[in-house]
């Protein structure tokens, strides 16, 4: 089992940027560290893969109103930040889905 890259700091955009709360980003980071887990565990199922992203994905949508509440919101550099630790996730482990299909749930 392959471990992730302990010196890469997931969304350390959104944590530099004042505009995104750090307790929100740790509930996205959380999220992604969810996919992480089950990478690390040694799954290499594509659909079981996607699931768990559509899973990660929709819990990230479901943080957008509490993004709101605290004067943020999952707009365009949040969407690329996601993206780009969604990609580096999964070039990592070598999973071959795109990201824009990595990420097909989001509504932000």
């Amino acid at each position: 089992m392959k471990a992730f890259d302990r010196n890469y700091r997931l969304l350390d955009e959104m944590y530099r940027d004042e505009y995104y709360p750090d307790f929100l980003v740790d509930k996205v980071r959380d999220e992604l560290q969810k996919l992480i887990d089950l990478l690390e565990a040694g799954e290499t199922g594509i659909e079981v893969i996607q699931k768990k992203l559509d899973e990660v994905v929709c819990a990230i949508n479901d943080l957008q109103e509490e993004f709101d509440e605290n004067g943020s919101e999952l707009e365009t550099v949040a969407r690329d930040c996601i993206g780009e630790a969604v990609g580096c996730i999964l070039e990592w482990f070598g999973i071959p889905i795109d990201v824009e299909e990595a990420i097909r749930e989001r509504d932000w």
